[in-house]
């Protein structure tokens, strides 16, 4: 079963929380960053990319920016801007997106679980990038950001969220991207340990949604202080992270698209009559198309949109992998036809989150810059527990969380 430990959690003054609340690290590239920290000595930015108070030539990956990192921290520490509570709780944190809102309950979640797979994952994770979290959790001694976990539902958690979230919160501000974010605090020590019983006996996994990195590093972090401490208790707070658990039933993944440079050498017309073979080809006309379910993809090519529905045959669905649409994709068109062969490395293909729009499809393949655009019908948090209770691991880009967690609203020493 699970773990989620309360803690005590570092938190913003309340009449700063808005300008500390920043975007993750891996939204934004340095140059954004430095333009979004203009005027706002608080945000957190300065904390999770603090290359923005260096030089422009700095590495970001060089000791003086994660040494900069715990500079910043530790500033916002010592003059007040952050303090820490004096108890052990559990925190909600809601977020409002279009009029929906989703509720997640913060905690600690376990080292172990990660190294144990109770901690379940569904995606690859890179050396690079796990190293440069790891280097920041190890400077800092901080879990800065949280990571985004999904929990199978359960009614008693659901209750408890429900009745924590009657009173006013203690957060509550809209950001500049016009998403809502509300925090509260469970206190009460009966609630936070009927919660961590919970997970402790009726929880049986929790899913990484987005931020893998992120959690490895924080798990692996937590691991090498393990093996460094000859008086390793397995109670010292490195043994835990900072997570973000929300009700799968609550979450829901956008799109992830794809765009491409060339036909690999085929006419419009030689490309279409090629995907009948596996596709039901449908000229839709100038107005976006939307795929209106699962095997049914929209492609933009040569200013016309067009339905494409996959023929019964060209995928297998007692397979959790090969029926992804991303897989049918690349089996049936980018592979074949297009001659992507790896979806990672190669400079022929480009991916765009659903939160930007089919408009950015367009956009894209009307400039010249790309010639054929596939929109895709998104995956379910279903499919996605069920390929990560199989143990699989998704194709590259295949899930998109929206809205993002802010950063800066709590954090988790690794010391205290």
């Amino acid at each position: 079963m699970s773990i989620l430990k309360p803690f005590k959690g570092y938190r913003p003054k309340v009449e700063l929380v808005d300008k500390i609340a920043s975007r993750p690290y891996d939204v934004l590239n340095s140059e954004e960053a430095r333009e979004e920290v203009k005027g706002n000595t608080h945000s957190f930015l300065h904390v999770t990319k603090p290359e923005v108070d260096l030089p422009l030539d700095v590495d970001v990956h060089d000791e003086v920016v994660y040494n900069k990192a715990k500079e910043n921290l530790q500033k916002l520490i010592s003059e007040g801007v952050f303090f820490q509570d004096d108890k052990p709780c559990f925190y909600v944190y809601a977020q409002t997106m279009n009029g929906r809102r989703q509720y997640g309950l913060v905690g600690a979640s376990g080292v172990t679980d990660y190294m144990d797979g109770v901690i379940k994952k569904h995606e690859l994770t890179r050396p690079d990038k796990e190293e440069d979290r790891m280097n920041h959790v190890r400077y800092t001694s901080f879990n800065a950001e949280p990571v985004f976990f999904a929990f199978p539902d359960h009614a008693c958690i659901n209750n408890i969220i429900t009745e924590a979230v009657k009173i006013d919160p203690v957060y509550d501000f809209i950001a500049d991207d016009g998403v809502g974010h509300h925090f509260w605090i469970i206190n009460d020590e009966s609630i936070v340990e009927e919660i961590e019983k919970i997970f402790e006996l009726e929880i049986p996994a929790v899913y990484v949604a987005d931020g893998h990195h992120r959690t490895a590093a924080a798990a692996l972090v937590g691991n090498e202080r393990k093996k460094n401490n000859s008086k390793h208790t397995g109670k010292e707070e490195y043994n835990f992270f900072l997570s973000v658990n929300f009700p799968a039933s609550q979450l829901s993944i956008i799109d992830y698209n794809r765009v491409v440079k060339d036909l690999n050498g085929m006419s419009a017309a030689d490309f279409i009559n090629k995907l009948e073979s596996a596709f039901v080809v449908e000229e839709m006309g100038l107005n976006i198309y939307k795929p209106k379910d699962l095997h049914n993809f929209g492609m933009f090519l040569e200013g016309k949109w067009y339905s494409l529905t996959a023929k019964e045959g060209t995928f297998n669905n007692d397979d959790p992998i090969a029926v992804l649409d991303v897989t049918i994709l690349t089996n049936q068109v980018l592979d074949p036809l297009l001659n992507i062969k790896d979806l990672r490395r190669s400079t022929r293909i480009d991916f765009v989150g659903g939160i930007r729009g089919l408009a950015e499809l367009e956009k894209r393949v009307n400039s010249g810059e790309m010639k054929v655009a596939f929109a895709l019908y998104p995956v379910s948090m279903q499919q996605l527990m069920d390929i990560a209770d199989s143990g699989n691991i998704m194709p590259p880009k295949t899930t998109w969380f929206e809205p993002k967690l802010r950063s800066g609203l709590v954090l988790h020493s690794l010391d205290n």
